[in-house]
């Protein structure tokens, strides 16, 4: 059994993730409670998990996922005779991520969008909205160079890459050439050969052996921050 701030809690977040595809913040929670602090939110929270009905996602800011929903005490309306009736209402469709959702993914230092440049090394993390990301295992690269502007990829720009070994034909891929130079280009069959294509005029293909070129990712989409 929820206490009645438990279940006004869970309804609260479910209608949220409802209306909107976005989960509540603590101060939001806080007052549609009427509570005095968030510690209380927290305590809530935390009592919902231990009980199955609320799971906090890992790694993402403000991502709830409502597991399941007790059956809601049924609000009343009165009829003509003044008795009362309860209001039957159908408990609304799950949504589990938020919108807001956000991931934290590696960041692997830079890839070259022109000639290729020595394979990333650095490891650290980038904090990246879950929508801008499909399924799968990603990492994150910062763009340096030009050939890619005609495709909207820009110097000083974040590449969202989704980990593949394959590719098919058009992809936007990062491809290791020689097992030390990482590039982010087109990817082309041409016979025994792989060519990795630019998207600036400026540029010419690059043409490889197959089996000197390994296909490290796809791209998955872009972050780019204004200063």
């Amino acid at each position: 059994m929820l206490t009645a701030k438990q279940h006004e809690l869970l309804h609260f977040i479910q209608e949220r993730l409802d209306s909107s595809g976005i989960s509540p913040s603590f101060e939001e929670m806080k007052e549609a409670l009427g509570l005095k602090s968030k510690s209380g939110i927290h305590r809530l929270i935390s009592a919902l998990e231990e009980r199955g009905f609320l799971r906090r996602l890992p790694n993402r800011a403000r991502a709830l996922e409502v597991l399941r929903v007790p059956e809601a005490a049924k609000p009343a309306v009165r009829n003509d005779r003044d008795n009362i009736v309860p209001l039957r209402k159908p408990a609304p469709a799950l949504k589990p991520i938020a919108a807001n959702d956000v991931i934290e993914i590696p960041l692997h230092g830079k890839i070259a969008a022109g000639v290729p440049i020595e394979a990333f090394e650095d490891h650290n993390n980038l904090a990246v909205p879950a929508a801008l990301l499909g399924s799968g295992e990603h990492y994150a690269l910062e763009v340096s160079g030009d050939s890619m502007v005609e495709a909207g990829i820009f110097d000083g720009d974040y590449a969202l890459i989704q980990k593949a070994s394959t590719a098919r034909e058009g992809d936007i891929v990062v491809a290791l050439v020689d097992g030390q130079d990482a590039t982010l280009k087109y990817f082309r069959r041409e016979g025994q050969m792989i060519r990795l294509d630019p998207a600036n005029s400026a540029y010419e293909p690059q043409r490889y052996p197959a089996e000197r070129v390994i296909v490290q990712g796809r791209l998955s989409g872009l972050l780019r921050r204004y200063h």
